[in-house]
This record gives structure tokens, sequence and C-alpha cells, in this order.
């Protein structure tokens, strides 16, 4: 790192240039043009650029996963916007904290100052009161709200409190968003790295962008680490950075979205009969530490929803995993749940015990209910027989076929309806005998 260019934030506030913290906070953007990435709601003629532009943002909520500028873009939108700022964190912040830069906001705005911002960090773990408490001075505009939160909104921040604020999704970063802000680093003689006699490698750099994630944070962090633990004239080779990052996942919320999602993707693979999409699913959440008994309901339930009858093995092989893997555990039981997650993939689907049972509990729920007919009620009991209970049964193990001519519901329903695949395909064909049996045609 020799020659280096002057730092790319030459004039910045005192504050951009505390040594003492760590390199990502140092490094970020003084000015919203030096944000990188979320061009889908900065971009020219987006609505979040267009409130910039106009001075006038109301309440956001700003959503994305960790490491994506969330607190920074509120820091840009008050300086941007020329409104003062106050903060709090929701992990340390009460209701008392609240009610008190509200009642500064209202004098603010009484003496005929401009609608100050409130920024609340983690907003989601705020509870229904606390976040209650913000609604009256939010819908007055006596603050403009922006709420940053790593969890689904939808879910984490009560609905009234949603409806009056502009929701905004920040994406992870890309690998070449991620990569120029590792370059800006090395090169910012003031903030960043220059100063260092460090030498970071192209390899080490395109790993560090590559494997943060798209935390923009993971990877500067990583990045200091790096240098800092090299003495000067030293290289940060790819092995270097390897170690300085650590493991690749750059976290897993087993009770958020990530459980969600990646559940989701990974029984929506199975369903869709990708093996190799359902096994990288399932890395990813065992990657995480996802409860393996929650991934072993999972596959037992779609054993019966999306495979059925027409690979009745299926369900055994599910439960036996989910047997397997109590008494097994981590790290072998992790064969067990490749073998079975691979098995319910290839195997045929069929989800008409699914239909069934929804079809049948609709016209429990929906129509008139159906009487049990008199011969199949219960007639072991003293006075059965004076009620007819029982009279006319016919006992279907007489029979040669085992079927007899009979009515077991009073009316004609069809539930049930196999389809064409796998085992379920000769089902079909017996249950189109069974029929004729049952109606005495044949």
């Amino acid at each position: 790192m020799q020659d280096q260019p002057p730092s790319l934030f030459a004039g910045i506030e005192e504050d951009y240039l505390n040594q003492s913290q760590p390199l990502a906070a140092r490094m970020r953007p003084a000015r919203l043009s030096e944000f990188v990435g979320q061009q889908h709601i900065l971009g020219e003629g987006k609505l979040l650029r267009r409130m910039i532009d106009a001075k006038r943002l109301g309440s956001i909520i700003l959503s994305g996963p960790p490491g994506t500028g969330k607190t920074t873009l509120a820091k840009l939108l008050a300086r941007e916007t020329d409104a003062e700022m106050r903060t709090l964190s929701a992990v340390s912040s009460g209701v008392k904290d609240v009610r008190e830069i509200l009642a500064w906001a209202t004098d603010v705005v009484a003496s005929g100052g401009s609608r100050p911002l409130l920024f609340i960090d983690e907003i989601h773990r705020f509870s229904k009161s606390q976040q209650d408490a913000l609604l009256p001075d939010v819908e007055s505009g006596v603050v403009s709200l922006i709420g940053a939160t790593t969890s689904n909104p939808f879910f984490a921040v009560n609905a009234a409190l949603l409806s009056r604020s502009q929701l905004f999704q920040l994406e992870s970063h890309t690998v070449v968003d991620v990569r120029r802000l590792l370059d800006r680093a090395i090169l910012d003689s003031v903030r960043g790295l220059a100063k260092h006699q460090v030498t970071v490698t192209e390899e080490a750099l395109d790993y560090f962008a590559d494997a943060s994630e798209g935390d923009a944070r993971r990877a500067l962090s990583a990045l200091e680490i790096a240098v800092l633990s090299c003495s000067s004239g030293e290289a940060v080779t790819r092995e270097v950075a390897v170690e300085s990052l650590g493991g690749r996942l750059g976290g897993y919320d087993a009770t958020g979205d990530d459980h969600y999602d990646l559940s989701s993707a990974l029984i929506k693979s199975i369903r869709g009969s990708d093996v190799d999409a359902a096994l990288y699913w399932l890395a990813r959440m065992l990657e995480g530490g996802e409860d393996i008994r929650y991934l072993c309901r999972r596959l037992v339930i779609l054993a019966s929803e999306d495979v059925g009858n027409a690979e009745p093995q299926a369900l055994v092989m599910a439960v036996s995993a989910m047997q397997a893997c109590e008494w097994v555990g981590l790290p072998e039981c992790q064969l067990t749940l490749s073998q079975v997650v691979a098995y319910l993939s290839l195997a045929p689907k069929s989800n008409a015990s699914t239909l069934a049972i929804g079809n049948a509990r609709r016209e429990v729920r929906d129509g008139s209910l159906i009487p049990v007919p008199k011969h199949l009620k219960d007639s072991h009991y003293g006075g059965a027989k004076e009620l007819g209970h029982g009279e006319g049964y016919h006992y279907s193990h007489d029979s040669d076929s085992g079927v007899v001519a009979q009515s077991y519901l009073g009316v004609d329903r069809s539930f049930y309806q196999p389809v064409n695949r796998g085992f379920e395909s000769e089902l079909a064909d017996r249950l189109a005998e069974i029929k004729k049996q049952l109606n005495g045609q044949s």
C-alpha cells in the first residue's frame, strides 16, 4: 500500500474520523452520493429518492438483513433533509425514553422548528405497548419515525404503526458492491487502512466480497482483522482472509425469516423433486444450527402431505429417520437426514390424501351433517336392538372378496381421488373395483 491517494472523504465531520471505532463504522459514507447499493429504492425517480429531494420524509420503516446499511441510511436521511435526529435502540430503551424524545420533538415543532427525526434501531424488539406509544405523535406529524429491523416488518411491527409508515426493503449487497467498499477502505488514508504497510491480495479481497454473504459490515470487520493481524510488509492472502472471516454463514435466525424462508425452500424443493436443491437448503439449515427435531417433524409431515400413497414407504422412512436422529444426534444424524431428503425428493408425489381430508372436513363444516346409518350404529349395549341399531349390517369377511354391497355413508360422496402415479395408480384401480362391489355391480 504505497503512494495511496488522499482520503476519499476529506472534510467530513470529526466523529467519522474516530480511529477507536471499528473500520465498518469509520467507513460509513458521509453523503448519500457515496452510499453503495440499494438502487432499487435510492435510484433516480424511486420513491425514497423523491422523498429525500423534496425533504419530506414522513415515517419510514427500513427492513433488511444485517450489514445492508439501514443505520447508515437513516443518518444520511437526516443529513440530506437537514433534519435533527435523535436515536434510540429498542434493545436498551423503554417507553420513558420514547416519551422524553417525543416531548422534545413537540417543543421543537411548537417553537417553529422543522419536524425532527426519531431513529429507532431494532424496532422489532419494542413491545406492543412501546410501539403504541409512538402512534399519536407519528400520526400527528410531530416526529418523523425511521425504524430499522432485521425481521419481517409485517410480523414484527404493529399493523397500526406500519400503516402510517412507508416500508422500504433493503437487499443484501452484491459481491460487486462489497468489493467496492473493500477497495474504498484500502485506499482511504484517513479513515481506512492505507496507512498500514500491508498488502491485501486480489484473491483475499474476492474471498471477503463473496463469503460475507452480502453483509458489508462483516466484510469490513474481517478485512480489518486481517490487516491488523499482519506485520508491516506482510500480505493478506486468501488463507489469512479465510481465517479472519471465520465461517461463511453470516448468521442464522432460527426463529425469524431465515428459519421460515429456508424451511419453505426445503419443502418446496422436495415437493418439486429437485434433490440437489433440497440437499442444499438442508445443508444451509444444518450449518445454521437448526433444531433437528423441527427438521424431522417437517419431513414426516411432507411424507404424508406431498408423497402420500404414491409411495407409502416414504412415511415409514420419515418416521424411522425421526427416531434415528433422536437416538444418534449430530453430527452423524446428518447422514440420516440426507438419506430421507433424497428419498422423499425422488419419490413419486401425490397430495390426494391431503385433498381428501380437506374435502371431507369441508363437507362436515359447510354441508348438512350426515347421520350415522342405523345398520352401522353400535349394537353392543342393552336396548340397542330395540332401537334397530346394527340391523341389516353385512359382515365384510363373509364375502370371498372381503367387500359386500353396502352403504357406509348413506349419501353419494367422493373425497379420495388417487392420482395415476406410483403405488397410488394401483390404489386407483382397486378403488374403482371396490366401488362397483359396494354398489352391487359385481
